[in-house]
């Protein structure tokens, strides 16, 4: 499946099964905090929104953007958020495992080949043969599926940059463009048009890190805190 066809499923799910949790009378708000909000498969609570499918049942998102998954985590542990988008498997069950009050929900899309690092047009960089330790590689957030992928680069593929959090690919890019980075991350849509342009060129995808990898992520996911509002899901197989 698709990952935009699966987001857009996550959406049809997830309304009726907040609806079931706690039948409202007016319409009820959940806060939903997004890693990497404009990325395409982290849009589902955003479209959703938009498109009204959440008002039909009765419900309003505040969808508010994050540097990445590391960050998302945060406000839905402490409980000023009722959801949290565009959290790596991993990252989830990392805080789990560490007795935070955090649950899978639902899976939003499978994969991290949406994922992309790149280099300046005019980089010296061809190949991932070509970096050695002196060189940077960005990544969102510790604990992101960014971070996660960077450190399986360096286990699966042998690259030896030195890991360095850039936060958002906006950010990403103007660090990457002045020298501050050798190697950017991003995700569609940011990235095409410079794609397009010449001014950066790919040099490593997420997908390029053999399934089941030492750090390898098997995608993102929405997940729940403590904050009553938060829903259940009785019958989710995560649970």
């Amino acid at each position: 499946m698709k990952p935009r066809t699966t987001a857009l499923a996550t959406i049809a799910l997830l309304a009726p099964l907040v609806l079931t949790a706690a039948p409202a009378l007016a319409q009820d708000q959940l806060k939903v905090a997004i890693g990497q909000i404009n990325n395409w498969e982290n849009q589902a609570p955003t479209l959703g929104q938009d498109a009204g499918i959440f008002k039909q049942h009765n419900l309003v998102l505040e969808n508010v953007g994050t540097q990445g998954a590391g960050e998302t985590m945060q406000p839905v542990i402490s409980g000023s958020a009722d959801l949290g988008a565009g959290v790596g498997v991993a990252g989830a069950l990392r805080a789990f495992t560490r007795g935070a009050p955090v649950r899978i929900l639902l899976p939003a899309f499978t994969g991290t080949g949406d994922l992309f690092w790149y280099v300046k047009a005019d980089s010296p960089l061809k190949t991932v043969k070509d970096v050695t330790a002196s060189n940077t590689i960005a990544y969102s957030t510790s604990g992101s599926s960014s971070n996660n992928l960077v450190l399986a680069f360096a286990d699966e593929l042998g690259v030896k940059a030195k890991p360095t959090a850039t936060g958002g690919p906006p950010g990403t890019l103007t660090q990457v463009m002045s020298g501050q980075i050798d190697i950017g991350w991003a995700a569609p849509p940011f990235g095409m048009k410079e794609l397009k342009e010449g001014k950066i060129r790919i040099l490593i995808r997420g997908s390029d890190v053999p399934p089941g990898g030492v750090h390898s992520d098997p995608g993102a996911q929405e997940i729940a805190g403590p904050r009553p509002a938060a829903p259940s899901l009785p019958g989710n197989k995560y649970k």
